[in-house]
């Protein structure tokens, strides 16, 4: 903090829309009073995006993050009224199918809802033309019912929030212009205006679409692409004459055409997403006074709607003889990913960023950003909406709206959980990526880079095999080439590209002193030494878990999972320690197998045997003519190492192996190969087995902890943690022929108690693998996975489900 206590910061909010307002109620809550909130519109409804909102909150969604704000918004909002009008009204939800890919579509999503605790049910046509009588269920072949969905009244909730933060000391000064952000030792100090100057010791960016215009002036990255959105009003209908209340049938999702449909009394409102995307910058939005509306609402573009309002005329029958009344386009925020920017900015320590949220999210996300101020992390896992989250390969201005249009695009598409945007495609490739293409490898992509998950050339190794049959949607992007790849890797030896897994290089006098802090297991080893490890929060959440090699006495090199790992390490290290990423300038190859020994033996005079190279080992070697880190690992249940190079070395390396690998079999093997291998071996994925909600001890990784080396960050909340109430829990489907891919509900005696996080088929054992967050269960216990509305019968498994005496890894 700058001059103030720090148990009592100033607080600036810049934007007085859904989100600034829910959070500085959600500040001033939690004592944090000292909290100016400025907008530079005037108040109630200073024209952003929150002023025009037709104010949709479905709760289900893929994200567990986003079902849980949602479900927040709700609560909150439908405990709140402002001039005795409530702010929330629960009509409820009714997305409708209209096709049969669509049908299927709800079921996954009726056991999303089942998974994160939303009420909801797939229903046929009559329950939907009882729902919504004005459709035409002849067109209908089913719907999801969620009765707990509804309207927010965004200006009004605005209302209700704002006097109650004024009641605990907070203030709100509309018309005041940002026009400057002031620093002083790297923290933010002051919010400039066109009225003066505020000084702050937190600064909030709530601004909406003009969050690059605040992040600019504070030198702060904001990768948003503000989109215009068409809404429609209709003329009274004869079929609503003589409604009184604002809304009384549910949100209606015509999906299969981009299309929403809502109540307003005798008139119907209408959003499309099926439109072509309509960027808009925001350094050229024009200001309030100069607006013909208001700022975020821009002219209607009728051709741009005519083909959406035929499609609700198909729908809808009683629209056959009405037209469109008034309609504009309005303004809000899409992401890259789709996903909200929350955090703190580590370039300019205070300036906190709460932006790219729908009203939807709004109270979620702003409990989220106050419990993050005042307590230092929020009480639920927010990565997927981390700012840091990108690669700085995402956050050109070309990558942000391209990315970002074709999220809205794709608002209510079917999306598969493997499938990658399309474009701008290649953009990270590693340097066996020509070597990649000419053995046919089926791309996917994560965090820009090329992912192979399968080889063509090895389509033959599959010809002969027998596999189960998928249903659709489990074959897309699924091939038995990948069950061809894993039994050569269990069988011969496979080459992996593990190029996109992060590397840092941590370094300087320090750095074990540092590590050792910063991480649950003991890292004061000799160098040579490999460790897998755990970064905690002070709850003793799992932030992430690490590879660590000591490769010289004050030298280490970090596999680790995203940009927020580099990022949570450089905001606690000291002066002495240097912090560095290797990735781009690195590669790496797995060879994995029984044989691998066989295979890379003769290519080194370095000694390459279980004696001279134990498992968890590091060394340096020479791989024929490439200088390359060897590390004994394998995440695939397998003999074998990760060998690391420079990038420019990388094509001689993948050649090098693959030529002397000729003799033994030896195969590339993608991604989807891996997952299956790697859940066989009981190895967890941070992000989708575990996040910072978990502790080790309920993750089953209580072994990299060591609470006898002395303090580091969650050992104290680790101390004080009783016997976990949940686990992640080992699943075998009991149908050979069974798939199921991850986020079903897990049902035990008859009701949902929990949920799949990671799941892949088990070549090697004939069935599904399902990892799942459930009450502890012995193992052998029935329970059910539900799957497009069916319940597939699993059993609790002991772990590992495959080689638990870790002779295959240890030869």
């Amino acid at each position: 903090m700058s001059s103030t206590s720090p148990a009592h910061p100033r607080v600036v909010v810049i934007g007085a829309g859904i989100v600034g307002c829910s959070l500085a109620d959600e500040l001033t809550a939690r004592g944090w009073t000292d909290v100016t909130v400025l907008e530079q519109g005037p108040l109630p409804a200073p024209g952003g995006s929150t002023s025009h909102a037709p104010g949709l909150v479905f709760q289900t969604n893929p994200s567990k993050t986003l079902t849980g704000f949602a479900a927040y918004t709700v609560e909150k909002f439908g405990a709140l009224e402002a001039d005795g009008t409530p702010c929330f009204d629960w009509v409820g939800g009714l997305e409708l199918a209209t096709t049969e890919e669509r049908l299927a579509e709800l079921h996954r999503r009726a056991g999303l809802a089942a998974s994160w605790g939303v009420r909801g049910e797939v229903v046929p046509a009559s329950r939907c033309k009882e729902l919504w009588p004005l459709l035409d269920e002849t067109k209908v072949l089913g719907g999801f019912h969620t009765p707990d969905d509804g309207l927010a009244r965004a200006v009004l909730a605005c209302r209700a929030q704002t006097a109650r933060a004024e009641r605990r000391g907070a203030r709100f000064l509309g018309r005041h212009t940002v026009t400057g952000i002031e620093r002083e030792n790297g923290r933010v100090s002051a919010v400039v205006t066109d009225r003066g100057t505020f000084p702050a010791d937190h600064v909030v960016s709530a601004a909406g679409f003009w969050g690059p215009v605040i992040g600019r002036m504070a030198g702060v990255d904001v990768p948003l692409l503000p989109l215009a959105h068409q809404y429609a009003r209709t003329r009274p209908l004869p079929a609503l004459a003589g409604a009184r209340a604002e809304a009384s049938r549910p949100i209606l999702r015509f999906q299969d055409r981009d299309l929403y449909v809502r109540e307003h009394a005798d008139r119907l409102g209408i959003g499309s997403y099926a439109h072509r995307p309509m960027p808009v910058d925001p350094f050229t939005v024009p200001a309030y006074d100069d607006a013909p509306v208001m700022p975020s609402s821009f002219p209607f573009t009728p051709d741009d709607f005519a083909p959406s309002w035929a499609d609700c005329r198909w729908l809808l029958p009683a629209l056959a003889d009405s037209a469109i009344e008034e309609g504009f386009n309005g303004v809000f925020s899409f992401t890259p990913d789709g996903m909200p920017l929350l955090g703190e900015s580590r370039a300019l320590r205070g300036f906190w960023l709460a932006e790219a949220v729908w009203v939807t999210h709004a109270a979620g996300a702003a409990k989220a950003v106050a419990e993050w101020m005042v307590d230092g992390r929020p009480a639920a896992d927010v990565h997927e909406c981390d700012l840091t989250r990108f690669e700085e390969a995402q956050r050109s201005p070309a990558y942000v709206e391209e990315r970002g249009a074709r999220q809205f695009v794709e608002v209510y598409d079917v999306i598969h959980p493997l499938q990658p945007a399309e474009q701008p495609r290649p953009l990270r490739v590693s340097p066996f990526h020509e070597r990649q293409r000419q053995l046919g490898a089926y791309f996917l992509e994560g965090g820009g880079w090329e992912r192979p998950h399968w080889y063509e050339a090895n389509a033959p190794l599959a010809a002969t095999m027998e596999l189960p049959e998928r249903d659709a949607w489990s074959a897309r992007y699924w091939s038995p080439i990948a069950a061809a790849e894993a039994r050569v890797t269990r069988e011969r030896v496979a080459l992996y590209d593990m190029t996109p897994l992060r590397r840092l290089e941590v370094s300087g006098p320090g750095a074990l002193a540092f590590l050792q802090r910063m991480t649950t297991n003991n890292l004061a080893k000799k160098p040579g030494a490999v460790t897998y490890t755990l970064l905690l929060d002070e709850t003793g959440g799992i932030r992430s878990d690490l590879t660590v090699a000591r490769l010289a006495e004050d030298r280490f090199q970090i596999g680790a999972n995203s940009p927020a790992d580099e990022d949570w390490l450089l905001r606690h290290a000291p002066g002495d320690i240097r912090i560095r990423d290797l990735t781009s300038g690195t590669c790496c190859v797995g060879v994995w197998g029984p044989l691998a020994r066989d295979l890379v033996q003769p290519l080194t005079r370095d000694d390459f045997s279980h004696r001279g190279f134990g498992y968890f080992r590091a060394k340096r070697a020479y791989v024929g003519h490439v200088p390359v880190t060897a590390m004994r690992l394998s995440y695939v249940g397998e003999l074998g190492w990760e060998l690391y190079t420079s990038a420019d070395l990388g094509l001689r390396l993948w050649d090098t192996l693959w030529e002397a690998g000729q003799e033994h079999g030896v195969v590339a093997a993608g991604r989807s190969a891996f997952t299956s291998l790697r859940l066989e071996k009981g190895y967890r994925a941070w992000g989708v087995d575990m996040t910072d909600e978990h502790t080790p001890y309920e993750a089953g990784l209580g072994f990299a902890v060591r609470m006898d080396k002395g303090d580091f960050i969650g050992r104290e909340a680790l101390k004080r943690a009783g016997a976990p109430r949940r686990r992640l829990t080992a699943l075998l489907l009991d149908d050979p022929a069974a798939v199921v891919l991850g986020k079903e509900p897990v049902y035990v005696d008859g009701a949902p108690a929990g949920y799949v996080t990671s799941a892949a088929y088990g070549y090697t054992l004939g069935r599904c693998v399902a990892y799942a967050w459930l009450p502890p269960l012995a193992a052998g216990t029935a329970v059910h996975v539900e799957y497009l509305g069916q319940k597939v019968p699993a059993t609790v498994a002991e772990e590992p489900l495959f080689d638990p005496e870790m002779s295959r890894i240890r030869r």
